[in-house]
């Protein structure tokens, strides 16, 4: 595989989507975009070599869009990771806990600090994203606005941090997938491997039971298993499913064949090393 030299993120430099692209690959530049749209579009033209896309938060549960853009963009899953998400309330230098009124960041991250907003009295500001807030809040630089995003952020901007850690439950993780151009499955018998896939069951009766019942007989242990619907119509629903084991396993093998039997459409979305959930 070719040198990976830039990774494509959603959302302004210090996101936390940046963060965990940084973790992964020390050293690599990333790429802000605007929206997650052209965080795959980068990969997919050839302007990036990785995508670093957030799927679901300990807290706040699957990340919207996520699930329809994959299949359709024709990348492939190629990692994972755990990160956890540490928020801090970051404000210009100068200011102080007495000195601040309003908050800015993401709704969802304001969500994930409601204890310490209220102990503080502080107003909750809606904004796009998390670091897009720092930087606002960096150009004002008011010492009566504040912003929670991530230390990056803070780093990048130039901000104080007047409070660490500040998220309400310290489980707050969110899992991010690496997507690229190309496959990479991990050699048949590799440890710990995951397989990602989708499909669409037909409509005969129990198919999804049958469909599930393959992966029961053959011992396969089904992690996730989420449905959404398709094109805006409740008669069509896909699912999205995550499966420890290699494809290429005699077993998988067979959970897969009788997957098919039942199903409209199916697809491996990739093939990869499990991350270890801290």
């Amino acid at each position: 595989m070719s040198q990976i030299k830039l990774i494509a993120f959603q959302g302004e430099p210090g996101a936390n989507s940046d963060l965990a692209a940084r973790a992964v690959f020390p050293g690599v530049a990333t790429l802000p975009c605007r929206a997650f749209e052209d965080a795959f579009a980068a990969v997919s033209e050839g302007r990036a070599d990785r995508a670093m896309i957030p799927i679901e938060n300990s807290v706040a549960g699957r990340v919207a869009d996520v699930h329809h853009l994959m299949p359709e963009s024709g990348l492939f899953i190629v990692a994972e990771r755990f990160q956890r998400i540490r928020h801090q309330l970051l404000a210009p230098r100068g200011a102080t806990l007495e000195s601040i009124k309003r908050v800015h960041s993401h709704i969802q991250a304001l969500q994930q600090c409601r204890v310490m907003l209220r102990a503080h009295g502080f107003e909750p500001v809606v904004h796009a994203d998390t670091a897009g807030a720092a930087a606002q809040i960096a150009r004002a630089g008011d010492i009566s606005e504040a912003a929670i995003a991530s230390s990056l952020a803070g780093e990048i901007y130039g901000l104080d941090t007047v409070l660490s850690d500040i998220e309400d439950a310290a489980h707050n993780t969110t899992r991010f997938l690496v997507l690229s151009r190309e496959a990479a499955w991990p050699e048949r018998g590799t440890a710990n491997c995951r397989t990602s896939f989708i499909f669409r069951v037909r409509n005969v009766p129990a198919a999804l039971y049958k469909v599930l019942g393959g992966f029961a007989t053959n011992g396969i242990n089904l992690t996730k298993l989420e449905s959404y619907m398709v094109d805006g119509r409740f008669s069509a629903t896909q699912f999205y499913a995550d499966a420890d084991g290699h494809p290429d396993d005699p077993a998988m093998r067979n959970a897969f064949e009788e997957l098919r039997f039942f199903t409209s459409e199916a697809r491996i979305l990739g093939c990869y090393p499990a991350a270890r959930f801290e």
